[in-house]
């Protein structure tokens, strides 16, 4: 997650840059449940109205709960599916803010309504993210579900109604991307605390439709808002925080965005998007899918690190003997291409492995959705392409 308001504030009062410094335990996204009410069209976990067989228990949850905390996890993100169809979501919420987690919410939100928004209100979730892919029909023809778009916006004025901290998530895709400014726009109105965009990913039915991706021509004007709209922000103090997530690259075309504006303190941004580094899966950022089954990221649930069931979750992130976790963990990361050609390679630590796996076969080539010219990226044109090859599970220079 790219904390652009963060950097936006660095650009009004610098503060000391200092190294690189890993939490103690990653961010763990927790997909307690596969099933949805609704049928996205870039839904990862391809998630339906229908149990799916296998999940963990409540028991199991508690015990991977225990683990968690002892190894130094402090935030757990509670989703699905739809995290409020698990009938003991509240349950499980009261479990983890009793031993001091920092529990958010990821919903569609269709289903808070009057009956419910006391039950998440009393749960405290320090922040419940509700997910709008445009305005009206738009956001229901993402969805899948007529009416959908009043249903999400409900839950936002109920959860601002009881104090809860809320934020919008939009995913970018080139039949939503002209509606941002009208995102934006609901944001400010709805008085909406954060507002989260997130590039697609290509895993799930987003894999399946990554023919919507955004050209990089979108991407970069659709960056410049988000920076626009959140240095004014900053500039306002009015509390609201700006971030995207899931490429990388944004940092990098950060810097340029900077560049016109305060050259000045272009060696400070620079320095702290480095503290910063870039893509934090399989470090800073874990997931747990449905079934007990452990990943980099939520974008990599066609393959798995190991079972809850059968491992702990402490021994299987501390494990790298997978190929994929060695390689994630590497510092610096082996990445080809023109990652690994990238003058600012420290800052996006090689983006996001999951979309050049998808597309080349290789999670250690370039990432195909970096928007960034080789001449931005200090890339002399015709210059010849560092090959990668993985060899016995690592990676090498051919």
């Amino acid at each position: 997650m790219f904390r652009v308001t963060r950097f936006m504030r660095e650009l009004i009062a610098p503060t000391p840059v200092t190294a690189r410094r890993d939490p103690p335990g990653p961010v763990v996204i927790w997909n307690l449940i596969r099933r949805c009410n609704l049928t996205c069209k870039h839904c990862y976990s391809i998630s339906a109205d229908t149990d799916f067989a296998g999940e963990l228990t409540t028991p199991e949850v508690h015990a991977v709960m225990d683990d968690l905390h002892r190894f130094g996890v402090r935030v757990l993100i509670l989703s699905g599916g739809e995290p409020l169809l698990r009938p003991d979501i509240f349950e499980i919420t009261a479990r983890a803010k009793r031993m001091g987690f920092y529990v958010g919410l990821s919903t569609n939100g269709t289903l808070i309504d009057a009956a419910m928004i006391g039950q998440v209100a009393a749960a405290g979730y320090d922040y419940v993210g509700i997910s709008l892919d445009g305005i009206g029909a738009t956001h229901d023809r993402f969805r899948r579900k007529p009416g959908a778009f009043a249903a999400s916006l409900d839950a936002v004025r109920l959860c601002r109604a009881h104090g809860i901290k809320v934020g919008l998530r939009f995913t970018l895709t080139q039949d939503n991307q002209a509606e941002l400014p009208a995102m934006l726009a609901l944001m400010g109105r709805e008085d909406v605390d954060k507002f989260y965009l997130s590039h697609l990913n290509y895993a799930g039915r987003g894999n399946k439709n990554r023919g919507d991706d955004v050209l990089r021509g979108m991407t970069r004007a659709a960056m410049d808002l988000i920076f626009d709209t959140a240095w004014q922000s900053a500039c306002d103090d009015d509390g609201r925080e700006f971030v995207t997530g899931n490429n990388d690259a944004d940092g990098v075309y950060l810097l340029h965005w900077a560049a016109d504006r305060f050259p000045d303190r272009l060696d400070h941004l620079r320095g702290k998007l480095m503290e910063w580094g870039g893509n934090a899966s399989g470090v800073n950022v874990a997931n747990i899918d449905n079934l007990g089954d452990v990943h980099p990221d939520t974008f990599w649930w066609h393959y798995s690190l190991g079972n809850v069931r059968q491992r702990p979750f402490s021994a299987i992130w501390r494990d790298v003997s997978d190929p994929i976790m060695a390689g994630l963990k590497a510092r610096p990361r082996v990445i080809g291409g023109r990652c690994g050609m990238c003058r600012d390679f420290a800052i996006c630590g090689g983006n996001t492995r999951v979309r050049a796996l998808q597309l080349t076969g290789d999670p250690w080539a370039e990432d195909p959705a970096c928007y960034l010219t080789d001449a931005e990226i200090g890339v002399a044109p015709g210059r010849a392409r560092v090959e990668v090859t993985r060899y016995r599970g690592r990676v090498r220079h051919a």
